[in-house]
């Protein structure tokens, strides 16, 4: 047996290679994690060359509003680089077998997310060209609501509807009302964009529908179903310290009043009710038949199809029937507006998704499974629980969940099952879920809206507010340590 002595140099090196990648590399949401591998490559001159790559990658992905460079093209580069060494490492150990299954599986993951996020972002495109966001904003602006309730009510509704949805589908809706509504204001729509993040987050960390961390406690038996319900409180005051902070910033202004009346295009609204009912199907899916998210969606999809179909072939009549309407009327206006109706086409509307987020998505997915399989993630959880108190563990993972995606961490937390309480395992599953609004790439509401709101919501942007989203970090934390002292 070493003497103690000999094994401080060997663990003060690993935490050093572990805080390389904590400080340096800005990992945002995936839903990948690859298992460490039978090989412990940290210490290794491949692991220290894997890591140098990846903070590489990230310091191009960072400066993509100097360099004018997507940041898909430096993490796919990063992740092909990455997956090539760990199997040239693992080939010349007499194990291709392992590395491959372990590519594959995160490949796997990643294919599944791609797809959520490819319907996701198909049906907001197809309301969007039905003109239902547009709709929206000319109703907001005739109710009379200044910029500062236009600001609480998107922050609200995110909140609210993040519970029960997924947090970047609920942001990406919260920002395609802010585009419309405030057009052209570029502080304004950056600054909605950040509370719209900060507000999905916190909406999903007390549901055990409401964030993929908190479906993984309740599933490993952690936490009851109604336990969750305990942080409601500490969530809403994470999404309110902030959001106070930067309500004193707005230009309460009205937005510009719109010249025209806005119709929605025929099947609107049935769109709408066709992405609720994927929505509900992708969280019974997981919850009910414990099958990927993903086949929901694809299913909704699938319904999506069959209406644009009906809509193509319908048109005719109902355009016909328009016109006789319109004609009895003396509507010229509508008649007119009638002339420039086309066929509703669900593969332009697939096209015009976020292919560079998308891309982003693979590349970062990748480059954390291979980390993850050199034992980065799981160094992270031996090193904080095994010498750490649970409640300052579970504080600096939450801090970490803004640069390493929450979901490979809880997941190693989870894997290493650590004796804790209720209370500490509600709190690892506040902090992992709301400590990815610190940062722009911290969660994936707010990977999406960067897509979404290209070069108005940057990470730039976002790390203008970060005292104001750590202080209610913090005031979250400390919240629930004093309504749920009994648990703990």
């Amino acid at each position: 047996m070493k003497p103690p002595n000999a094994l401080a140099p060997r663990l003060s090196a690993r935490r050093v290679a572990w805080l390389l990648i904590a400080l340096c590399a800005v990992v945002f949401p995936s839903l990948s994690y690859a298992a460490a591998g039978p090989l412990d490559l940290t210490l290794s001159v491949a692991g220290i060359t894997c890591v140098v790559i990846f903070v590489l990658a990230y310091a191009l992905v960072m400066s993509e509003e100097i360099l004018h460079m997507r940041k898909s093209k430096p993490v796919l580069v990063a992740a092909g680089l990455i997956w090539a060494i760990v199997a040239w490492v693992y080939v010349q150990a007499g194990m291709p077998e392992e590395a491959e299954t372990a590519f594959r599986e995160t490949l796997l993951e990643y294919t599944e997310l791609l797809l959520f996020l490819l319907v996701a972002m198909t049906y907001i495109n197809a309301m969007e060209e039905r003109r239902t966001f547009d709709a929206l904003r000319a109703w907001l602006v005739r109710k009379g609501f200044s910029y500062r309730s236009l600001f609480w009510i998107t922050g609200f509704l995110a909140f609210g509807i993040s519970a029960i949805a997924n947090n970047m589908t609920t942001a990406m809706l919260m920002c395609a009302v802010v585009l419309k509504v405030a057009e052209g204001d570029k502080k304004f729509i950056g600054l909605c964009c950040v509370n719209v993040v900060v507000a999905s987050n916190a909406g999903g960390a007390f549901s055990p529908f409401g964030d993929i961390t908190t479906l993984m406690v309740w599933q490993a038996g952690q936490v009851p179903f109604g336990g969750f319900f305990a942080l409601l409180l500490p969530a809403i005051v994470n999404f309110i310290v902030p959001a106070v902070i930067m309500n004193f910033f707005i230009v309460n202004r009205q937005p510009a009043a719109l010249t025209e009346t806005v119709w929605l295009k025929r099947g609107a609204r049935r769109i709408i009710v066709l992405f609720l009912i994927t929505v509900a199907i992708s969280v019974l899916c997981h919850s009910v038949l414990h099958l990927p998210p993903a086949m929901g969606m694809m299913f909704g999809l699938g319904l999506l199809q069959f209406f644009g179909y009906y809509l193509r072939r319908s048109l005719p009549r109902s355009l016909e029937r328009k016109r006789e309407r319109y004609s009895r009327r003396g509507d010229w206006k509508k008649l007119e507006q009638l002339g420039s109706v086309v066929p509703f086409d669900i593969f332009s509307r697939i096209a015009r998704s976020e292919w560079d987020t998308l891309l982003f998505f693979y590349g970062v997915v990748l480059s954390v499974g291979g980390l993850g399989f050199m034992g980065y993630l799981a160094l992270l959880s031996e090193t904080l629980y095994g010498g750490w108190n649970p409640v300052w563990a579970n504080v600096v993972l939450g801090l970490i969940s803004a640069v390493v995606d929450n979901i490979p961490v809880m997941f190693a937390v989870l894997s290493m099952a650590p004796d804790m309480s209720e209370g500490n395992w509600l709190l690892i599953t506040l902090t992992a879920g709301v400590g990815g609004s610190l940062l722009s790439m911290g969660s994936a509401a707010g990977v999406a809206l960067m897509g979404q709101a290209r070069g108005i919501y940057t990470f730039a942007v976002h790390l203008r507010w970060v005292p104001a989203i750590l202080l209610g970090y913090a005031a979250s934390i400390a919240t629930h340590l004093w309504i749920n002292a009994s648990l703990f």
